[in-house]
């Protein structure tokens, strides 16, 4: 049994295969039934007894030495897709996204349509698919969701056609994730957004139920089925939560900060600063346990903390992330990362309470409230031969 706290080791190959698996489940938003059933099922093969909400988030307590001030480690389960929004007189489909994500990545997708009767596949595919037929057209048509349609693999001419197939307006469209794992340890796919989180958190409870790990409080671990579309953590979080830590990507990007390796940690997104005091203490067990960190800043970005939040929950909030290439897109990502943040929350879950306070969910006063520092910074002496300008030679 592991008393102490400190990054655990990490079955590599489990949390590769786990997010392997994740993928080939379609799961856009709306249509989550079956990957909940999966990652239920892989729970209650790690010894979880996971609950599961009305509309299936899951919930899964893991019990530590104390029940109040627990914290929760979260991510998400469903995906980016798109439904049907209008039966075209040609058959075919008019689409709307699920999820904030470009035309510009959705043309050419491979995708399985969802429907009550049964499942087709089918390609997104420009309204001028064909070079041999609008020449300079294909290049001329503008981005966007009113300039796409899909293409059933079905023998269909007219609406007609397509809706005694038994196709209608609101069917589901799940988009092939093509994943693509290699030997350098890089991994592209659509959808790693945040089915490599989830693969990080099953990966962080296997090696902390394999090992034994004692932690102070209950862990809380979340997964959450809307996310996409901003709910997110907003109805599963008990009072009892007092931290909450999101395990999502980080764009990296022009601008940002993030790093396909290591851990990223955000500082804040669109909804504004995480809780000081939980960022610190992830930056904290970082810098102890030797595990490659940077910090960031996401301004068009919000994940299940921000719903949390929103939601009205009094909860310390923080966001720890695998650095993405071309996020909401064709992804890629690093294994170093998925390794070093699974590391960081066996670490976390493992670490001592700091602030007991949290313990209660309103405590009275100032007693044992938190202190964020106000004092001036050190700073090295001047020195001003060190500033004098040197004369430029001739």
């Amino acid at each position: 049994m592991t008393t102490g706290y400190g990054n655990l080791q990490i079955d590599q190959a489990y949390l590769l295969r786990q997010l392997n698996e994740l993928l080939s489940i379609d799961s856009p938003t709306g249509y989550t039934d079956q990957v909940v059933r999966y990652c239920t099922r892989e729970l209650e093969r790690l010894g979880m007894t996971p609950e599961l909400t009305r509309r299936g988030a899951i919930r899964a307590v893991r019990q530590g030495s104390r029940r109040q001030a627990a914290r929760a480690i979260v991510t998400h389960l469903d995906t980016l897709g798109a439904q049907v929004k209008l039966v075209k007189e040609n058959g075919r489909l008019e689409l709307v996204p699920i999820g904030h994500w470009s035309a510009r990545f959705a043309e050419g997708a491979r995708v399985t349509l969802y429907t009550e009767h049964g499942s087709f596949r089918g390609t997104i595919l420009p309204l001028k698919a064909s070079g041999h037929t609008f020449n300079e057209g294909v290049d001329d048509l503008p981005v966007g969701w009113n300039y796409i349609e899909l293409r059933i693999d079905a023998v269909t001419q007219s609406k007609a056609d397509t809706l005694a197939l038994g196709i209608d307006i609101g069917d589901y469209v799940a988009v092939d994730p093509q994943p693509e794992f290699l030997d350098n340890g890089f991994i592209n796919s659509r959808h790693l957004d945040d089915k490599a989180g989830v693969a990080i958190a099953l990966a962080a409870i296997e090696a902390v139920e394999r090992e034994k790990a004692v932690t102070p409080v209950d862990v809380h671990w979340l997964f959450t089925i809307a996310e996409e579309v901003g709910v997110g953590a907003a109805s599963i979080v008990t009072p009892e939560i007092a931290s909450m830590v999101t395990i999502d990507n980080g764009t990296t990007a022009p601008g940002q900060n993030s790093s396909e390796f290591g851990v990223t940690i955000a500082m804040a997104d669109q909804s504004g600063p995480f809780d000081y005091h939980l960022t610190k203490k992830l930056v904290d067990l970082c810098r102890d346990n030797d595990l490659p960190f940077q910090k960031d800043i996401f301004r068009y970005y919000r994940s299940d903390s921000a719903s949390a939040i929103e939601a009205g929950h009094d909860v310390r909030t923080a966001l720890v992330a695998f650095g993405i290439d071309a996020s909401h897109g064709y992804e890629r990502i690093h294994v170093h990362a998925l390794n070093s943040v699974a590391q960081l929350i066996t670490a976390y879950v493992t670490s001592p309470l700091e602030i007991q306070r949290d313990v209660k969910e309103v405590a009275s006063g100032l007693r044992g409230f938190t202190k964020q520092p106000m004092e001036e910074a050190e700073q090295p002496e001047f020195d001003p031969q060190l500033h004098v300008a040197k004369p430029q030679r001739d």
